[in-house]
């Protein structure tokens, strides 16, 4: 998870915010305190929008305190909350730039949700927009979604990669060796980890 830069209107709109009933990230992400995987849902959440949330909230691990998804930063709109949109948003570090992380409740989740869908289309000219899901998550070569600026997409499932503009299929070709190779040794490593009860400090991961 990465933090948004200093903003005074998105920092009013954060400071009034509180999860409240909203407890999808403790279903969609992996915590390793708990030894949680992701895409199971945390024993400690409640359902509901009266008594909803985490029944855990005021002693919760370090690791939940200190994530923040973009709405809790302010960085989307009031109605945009991941309960009522059906995803987790949230800023990703990935080398020495940023994408946007759209975790969906579940597959196929972003095409139904005209809100997930214009999310990606305010930030998608700023930087990547990577669309994933709680699905087999130890699979390395489970399927996910890349947008670009420009109308360009990454679809990419297993070594295979098709490449769309404007929604026409433009090109289909196979992952870089290095990064298929990369690909499953992290995901041998997260199976590793989860396997053997590995207890992380590191924020909530999707094991993506």
């Amino acid at each position: 998870m990465a933090e948004l830069g200093s903003d005074p209107e998105r920092e009013r709109r954060a400071a009034g915010r509180r999860c409240g009933p909203c407890s999808l990230c403790c279903t969609l992400l992996r915590v390793d305190a708990l030894d949680k995987p992701a895409g199971r849902d945390c024993i400690h959440q409640r359902s509901g929008e009266a008594s909803g949330g985490c029944g855990i909230h005021d002693t919760r691990p370090p690791v939940c305190r200190a994530y923040r998804c973009l709405w809790l930063q302010g960085g989307l709109e009031d109605d945009e909350r991941p309960d009522r949109i059906g995803g987790v948003v949230d800023l990703e570090t990935v080398g020495v730039g940023l994408r946007l992380g759209i975790r969906e409740a579940q597959r196929g989740r972003y095409d139904a949700s005209p809100a997930l869908q214009s999310i990606a289309a305010r930030y998608r000219e700023q930087m990547p927009v990577r669309i994933t899901d709680a699905e087999d998550v130890l699979n390395p070569d489970r399927p996910f979604r890349v947008l670009l600026a420009d109308g360009v997409e990454q679809r990419v499932e297993g070594d295979r990669v098709e490449i769309y503009r404007e929604g026409v299929l433009v090109e289909t070709r196979r992952l870089p060796w290095a990064e298929r190779i990369g690909r499953r040794l992290a995901g041998w490593w997260r199976a590793r980890g989860l396997d053997s009860g590995a207890r992380g400090s590191s924020a909530p991961d999707d094991s993506r």
